[in-house]
């Protein structure tokens, strides 16, 4: 099976799944530090801590750390582009819009993807594919209800946020070219890495954290699930997907992050499922089996 065009298994599903539940959980957990925390030291916690989470399971597997700046670049060009880039954007776009907004706008992540690498040669730019993720966009937008409850100066959250998911595309993009041989551990760890660097520079200069008030407990928590979770755990599990079903599919997640959430909210805390909550999952649901294609095979045979 490629990974330019396939049709995704179960074993992928199920990652899907979990992938879906780890980045949807870092909306709930930007919007806790952001009440005591600036954006770009959220962003700096949030890769530094995951590097350091990276690196005694690299250890562990024996992993050799890249060679010289030329092993380094790639780890750089993905940590920008996959990291700091549109992490950089959700957070700042989350000051400006809520984070429900901001889930659905992340939910455009595929369709940029499959754009990029159509537009890039990488994968066919199929009907099949784009219709299935218009319709699981549509999907999104009927889960959230009650239209996108747009407020006056929340322009520049949405194109902040729209920004962040064609970041996410191009990265897509690269990693495929430059890290398909690497291991998902290593990728993760070294991209978590070449970001971390990054946002201590970007961070340092332009809100000096170490001046900052130290924040409550509460804060410290939701920046360690953000770290650990949403960033350590994920991006294995992401590059797992990406090396086994191709960058199309793995992008596929931001349409599953809205479905998980809803889920998660019924089982954990005990809200109410509503009608319109399961059609917009009923949609997003077919949407992901037009994207696959084995049915549509399946009822043309």
């Amino acid at each position: 099976m490629t990974a330019n065009n396939a049709s995704i298994d179960a074993r992928d599903w199920s990652l899907l799944c979990l992938l879906s539940i780890l980045w949807g959980g870092s909306f709930f957990f930007n919007g806790v530090v952001l009440k005591e925390l600036p954006p770009f030291t959220v962003v700096f916690l949030r890769v530094a801590l995951a590097a350091v989470m990276l690196l005694p399971p690299l250890w562990l597997y024996r992993i050799r750390f890249p060679d010289g700046l030329s092993g380094w670049r790639p780890f750089f060009a993905i940590g920008l582009l996959n990291n700091v880039m549109p992490f950089s954007l959700i957070v700042v776009g989350q000051t400006y819009i809520p984070g429900g907004l901001a889930s659905i706008l992340n939910a455009t992540t595929p369709l940029f993807t499959v754009i990029v690498m159509a537009f890039a040669g990488e994968e066919e730019l199929s009907a099949r594919r784009i219709a299935g993720v218009i319709v699981g966009l549509i999907g999104v937008v009927i889960l959230h209800g009650d239209g996108l409850g747009l407020e006056s100066g929340q322009g520049v959250g949405i194109l902040l946020c729209l920004a962040a998911a064609f970041s996410y595309g191009l990265s897509a993009l690269l990693a495929r070219r430059l890290l398909s041989d690497s291991p998902p551990l290593g990728t993760a760890t070294f991209q978590m890495l070449a970001s971390a660097a990054m946002m201590t520079v970007v961070a340092g200069l332009v809100e000096r954290p170490w001046e900052l008030a130290m924040p409550g407990i509460t804060t410290w928590l939701a920046v360690i699930g953000l770290a650990v979770l949403s960033t350590a755990l994920a991006y294995i599990v992401f590059f797992q997907i990406l090396r086994r079903s191709g960058a199309t599919n793995v992008m596929l997640v931001t349409l599953l992050i809205p479905v998980t959430a809803i889920l998660l909210g019924y089982l954990v805390l005990g809200e109410k499922i509503s009608p319109r909550e399961i059609a917009g999952a009923l949609v997003i649901g077919s949407a992901l089996l037009v994207i696959d294609g084995r049915v549509l095979r399946y009822f043309q045979r």
